[in-house]
């Protein structure tokens, strides 16, 4: 296999750090939340989908059951279902890096796996196992970061770290806009999240979105 590429380890580092700084909110608010430092670990280190801890965190801090706090954090996760329909093939792993595959296979692996489709099917690898690893180890250490000092760090919302994964996805999609029509979708799927958001699930405006996508590809 050729060399990591210097694009594809620069796109990889800056996605894992900017996501895995915001383990920080999620170790505070979890612990906040009523979890104690032990259970907040597990949770990044076996769940290890950060929306839908934040969704699970966010039903049991408002009072729900923890059926109710599981039921709402799976259907956030089963998009990384359709993720791995996506990256297997381009992955083609067996065994044990197969279940370690599945377990980061992610937002942001998937995307910055896919930004480097352009130069070729071994960027693509590169990109899914530097990104989805380097997030689990960064997520995870300031998961616990954020658990210990949950008293000091005050609001995590204040941090201002909830702007930072969005600016890293941002950069990523920004060079990818290549032509009008790309251009088009992409404005319309954000007015379609936009008016979306008030009126569905926190965390969910952003996959209906798939809608634009698939409207946009059957039209074509």
């Amino acid at each position: 296999m050729p060399p990591v590429s210097r694009r594809t380890f620069r796109d990889a580092l800056s996605v894992a750090l900017t996501v895995g700084a915001y383990g920080v909110a999620f170790g505070a608010a979890s612990v906040a939340a009523g979890f104690t430092v032990l259970q907040t670990s597990l949770f990044s280190l076996l769940t290890f989908t950060g929306a839908s801890q934040f969704t699970a965190v966010g039903v049991v801090a408002a009072g729900g059951a923890g059926i109710s706090a599981v039921a709402a954090a799976s259907l956030l996760s089963s998009r990384n279902a359709l993720y791995s329909l996506q990256m297997a093939p381009q992955l083609d792993v067996v065994g044990w890096r197969r279940l370690l595959a599945a377990h980061i296979t992610i937002d942001e692996s998937t995307n910055v796996a896919l930004a480097q489709s352009h130069h070729g099917s071994a960027a693509v690898r590169h990109g899914f196992w530097l990104t989805g690893l380097g997030v689990f180890l960064f997520w995870n250490i300031f998961t616990l970061v954020g658990a210990l000092g949950a008293k000091s760090l005050g609001n995590p919302a204040a941090w201002g770290l909830d702007a930072a994964v969005p600016a890293a996805f941002l950069g990523l999609l920004w060079p990818r806009l290549g032509d009008a029509r790309v251009r088009v979708v992409a404005g319309v799927a954000v007015i379609f999240t936009l008016i979306a958001t008030p009126l569905l699930p926190s965390g969910t405006p952003i996959i209906a979105t798939v809608l634009v996508a698939f409207i946009a590809g059957w039209r074509r």
